[in-house]
């Protein structure tokens, strides 16, 4: 990632290329665009991914003012803001659109997906300022992440290969490999490594579906199982204990008459 990743915003054949993979990839991910044209003029997060590319490769030139003012224009016409700073890579879709906001230091990788109202910022932009130019503020996001709409994604961290940030998540910690993080703050629900990349599904929204996806809610349906198996246990243990109480007492009773008994007078023997 970074300075070892080939720039893809630069324009010529490699951009032009880009950009119909752009389109390719938001037909395969979203069911509702049906053509490439379709696509190209109706789809703010493409309109706002060719603005970028554009404004980018500006500012890689030097061409900084240029390049902040397509970044503003793109904001104005698509509701999505791009710094020209940040790097993007090949297949980049972003759903739906509106509110998403992507900081100067961003790093996107390939087949990256975003939803709506996600941002990728820093943690204390207004905290010496001068200081913080030209330093890494921003995430990085590896190959085939997904984040859900809402999410927040602060500070220079990393977020692994295949990981999904779900609807919602405040993550400012680094997340692993193919890792599934959701809440507030983001809490890994799955972390385990599949067999075959290839063959992992498209989580919509990086929210899974099933049931346990809250890692609090299974520590609370835990602790609940527990104390119902603990009120269970005492409840027999104090039923074992009222038996011994009433064998016991059954047993002093018992004693009791025995001793209450007269004892049976000899009999005298006759010749």
């Amino acid at each position: 990632m970074g300075e070892k990743r080939r720039d893809n915003n630069m324009p010529g054949k490699t951009m032009l290329k880009n950009l119909r993979e752009d389109i390719d990839a938001t037909i395969a991910r979203d069911p509702a665009a049906r053509s490439a044209l379709e696509v190209v003029l109706l789809y703010p997060g493409f309109q706002a991914v060719l603005f970028h590319r554009i404004a980018h490769a500006c500012w890689r030139r030097g061409w900084r003012l240029l390049g902040r003012w397509l970044s503003q224009f793109s904001r104005w016409v698509t509701g999505i803001e791009i710094h020209p700073g940040a790097r993007i890579g090949r297949r980049f879709f972003i759903d739906h659109g509106m509110g998403v906001v992507i900081g100067e230091t961003s790093e996107i990788g390939d087949d990256v997906t975003l939803y709506h109202g996600v941002t990728l910022g820093g943690v204390a932009p207004s905290i010496d300022s001068d200081s913080q130019r030209e330093q890494k503020r921003h995430p990085t996001l590896e190959d085939g992440v997904i984040v859900g709409s809402g999410a927040q994604v602060l500070g220079p961290i990393s977020v692994g290969r295949c990981a999904r940030i779900g609807a919602n998540a405040v993550v400012t910690k680094d997340v692993s490999y193919c890792a599934t993080m959701v809440g507030i703050p983001a809490k890994a629900v799955q972390a385990r490594e599949p067999r075959n990349e290839s063959n992992l599904p498209f989580v919509a929204y990086g929210t899974p579906t099933g049931d346990g996806s809250d890692p609090v809610s299974r520590a609370i349906d835990a602790l609940l199982d527990e104390v119902q198996g603990l009120r269970a246990r005492v409840g027999e243990l104090e039923q074992q204990a009222e038996q011994g109480k009433t064998i016991e007492r059954i047993g002093i009773e018992g004693a009791g008459e025995e001793e209450e008994q007269p004892a049976s007078e000899p009999t005298s023997g006759k010749c």
